[in-house]
């Protein structure tokens, strides 16, 4: 089933989207006879890149999925966590190197794990992601949340899950007490369905949201109508993830 899934996620990409349209409209020109649908294909193209690819609208899109976590973090004497859990968000291989370095994601997540642990001063921080080539996801976290000043014998590796239902799946394996109070570290876009998993095997899950793709509009107002490619990659990573919490949905998770 999971290849199944991989290529409906790449199918609700907008650069897809916007090709499967110009491609047709392409078509339709050659036709003699469906001239006129050719072009009312690449008008439609148009607007969707358009649309796609502006500040206002990423902005919106990611509001609508991220809004449940724009509020303040609960105070530390309130809640207290007994292990905080941080998703490992991708890595890659250099060869030449014989080398693997965390994705930008990654990154963002530990650091933020990393300040979220000496604020809760939890029992353990746990990195949970596959292995790459060379090391795992898990294994490069641990490394820099060490180096970020967690002690080495508070931090343990979950190098099994490859996604976020298995992330799920293996952290339910390494705890037994279903009301442990956890404080789970991901990214907020991709928060509602990381929590639904984990909420599957614990009772107590605090969401703890490391970096949003919304924010406040600031700069110049014209600008933000002027047609961008972070907007169409922001747009990629929700509407991939509202195909993901579908897919969820569908396993009944």
């Amino acid at each position: 089933m999971q290849p199944v899934y991989d290529v409906f996620k790449s199918f609700v990409d907008p650069a897809f989207w916007v090709f499967a349209l110009l491609f047709i409209s392409l078509i339709f020109c050659f036709a003699s006879s469906k001239k006129k649908t050719g072009v009312l294909f690449l008008l439609l193209a148009l607007v969707v890149f358009y649309g796609l690819s502006i500040e206002p609208v990423s902005r919106y899109l990611s509001y609508r999925l991220e809004k449940d976590y724009i509020k303040p973090l609960p105070a530390a004497d309130q809640t207290p966590l007994d292990v905080i859990v941080v998703l490992g968000g991708g890595a890659y291989d250099i060869h030449a190197l014989n080398q693997s370095f965390p994705g930008e994601s990654t990154i963002t997540r530990l650091v933020y794990a990393v300040e979220m642990f000496h604020r809760y001063n939890p029992k353990y921080l746990i990195c949970s992601g596959t292995g790459r080539e060379n090391t795992s996801i898990a294994a490069l976290m641990a490394k820099m949340a060490e180096d970020l000043g967690v002690p080495k014998e508070k931090i343990r590796i979950e190098d099994k899950s490859r996604n976020t239902y298995e992330h799920g799946v293996e952290f339910n394996k390494l705890f037994a007490d279903k009301n442990l109070r956890i404080g789970l570290v991901t990214s907020a876009c991709h928060l509602k369905r990381s929590e639904a998993v984990f909420r599957k095997y614990f009772k107590n899950v605090t969401p703890l949201p490391a970096g949003y793709l919304y924010f406040s509009p600031s700069g110049t107002a014209a600008v933000r109508y002027v047609p961008q490619s972070q907007w169409l990659l922001n747009n990629s990573l929700i509407f991939r993830e509202h195909i993901g919490r579908l897919w969820y949905g569908i396993k009944d998770i």
